[in-house]
């Protein structure tokens, strides 16, 4: 198969989500806010998780729907950064301050 130009390749942000019970609420809050056709547009992937926080991808053009989502939500969850590359969640200075991604390396 052919690969695919740059110009037709999914965009992802990567978004790092504080919070608690995260792998079920991220899920729950973006169907129930955008439902399962928004879903499938933002085409949401959990990468990497922690006690407190995890790193969400996400299709670029759904970022705002998504962000709406995980602030509506009961649960306190809250977008602490967003980033093009997962290089730019993992060397940010808000998460090595709080120590929330020790440990994810290069």
């Amino acid at each position: 198969m052919k690969p695919l130009i740059p110009s037709h390749k999914e965009n992802k942000r990567y978004l790092l989500v504080t919070g608690k019970n995260l792998k079920s609420n991220v899920e729950k809050a973006i169907l129930d806010y955008i439902g399962t056709l928004g879903y499938s547009k933002a085409s949401p992937n959990i990468i990497k998780t922690g006690k407190n926080w995890l790193i969400l991808a996400i299709n670029r053009e759904s970022i705002n729907d998504v962000r709406g989502a995980l602030t509506i939500w009961p649960d306190k969850m809250s977008v602490e950064k967003v980033s093009g590359t997962l290089r730019g969640i993992k060397d940010s200075p808000s998460s090595s301050k709080r120590g929330q991604t020790k440990g994810l390396g290069k």
